[in-house]
């Protein structure tokens, strides 16, 4: 399940309700789907997007979309520090990006606005269940946890993907891509069991 953590207020959210709130308040959408007894997520990628085809048809239904895949990234992903620092900057995209993580975790941050007129940096970390959905033109950007490990379903509102659209000056240097993980509690380690 997704954590929310907000840097400057010292601020860490675990409770999912409290998630859903906080990311609609910021035009941002996140549920969790269902993985057991669906499809093993190491499934081929067409027995995935066949087992969530319910969902997937909803969500284009409801945001345009058009296309929807598969990426698996690994470690051993041949040049993956080189896409994955495609990522870590800053960016903004002309479509919505929507995930649904299969197996892995990650971190978006988010740069918005607040309604004082000054802005906010906060990171979603999203690990296997979570769906994400990042508004177009949010600026944002995306770090793999340390075991750099991510399968999810990818939906496109435009057949040729996205293209990131670099901020100038971006925030991104200032920020680490923390992964707490689902054995923090309360602000302390827990031991893995």
């Amino acid at each position: 399940m997704a954590i929310v953590t907000v840097p400057a207020a010292d601020r860490r959210i675990s409770d999912f309700a409290e998630i859903v709130q906080f990311l609609a308040d910021h035009g941002i959408h996140h549920e969790v789907w269902p993985l057991e007894d669906r499809v093993d997520p190491a499934a081929p990628a067409d027995a995935i997007l066949s087992a969530y085809a319910p969902e997937i048809d909803e969500l284009k239904r409801r945001g345009g979309f058009v296309t929807a895949d598969v990426i698996d990234v690994r470690p051993d992903t041949p040049n993956v520090a080189v896409m994955l620092a495609k990522f870590a900057k800053e960016h903004t995209h002309t479509e919505d990006e929507v995930r649904f993580i299969l197996q892995g975790r990650g971190v978006f941050h988010i740069h918005a606005p607040r309604p004082d007129g000054t802005d906010t940096v906060f990171a979603i970390e999203v690990g296997a269940g979570d769906l994400i959905s990042v508004p177009r033109d949010t600026k944002h950007w995306f770090d793999l946890c340390d075991d750099r490990r991510i399968r999810a379903i990818r939906l496109f509102q435009d057949m040729s993907g996205w293209t990131p659209y670099y901020v100038a000056d971006g925030v991104h240097d200032g920020y680490e891509p923390l992964c707490l993980g689902p054995a923090w509690v309360d602000g302390a380690p827990k031991a893995a069991p």
